[in-house]
């Protein structure tokens, strides 16, 4: 493994553009290889939190 790269978003809008910015990330990241990937929800009386981890690799 190479590195790890997080993405992270609380508020609603943010949350619905999440795909869309992992999505850029991965096209201007070609030479890694995404090796596991972790969702996490977590949440309190006001806030959502959505984060989605990304564990990758350079490609040899």
């Amino acid at each position: 493994m190479t590195g790890v790269k997080v993405f992270s978003a609380t508020k609603a809008k943010e949350r619905e553009l999440l795909g869309e910015l992992i999505t850029d990330w991965i096209r201007s990241h070609q030479d890694y290889d995404i090796v596991d990937k972790i969702v996490t929800q977590s949440s309190d009386s006001e806030f959502h939190c959505l984060t989605i981890t990304l564990f990758y690799k350079n490609k040899a």
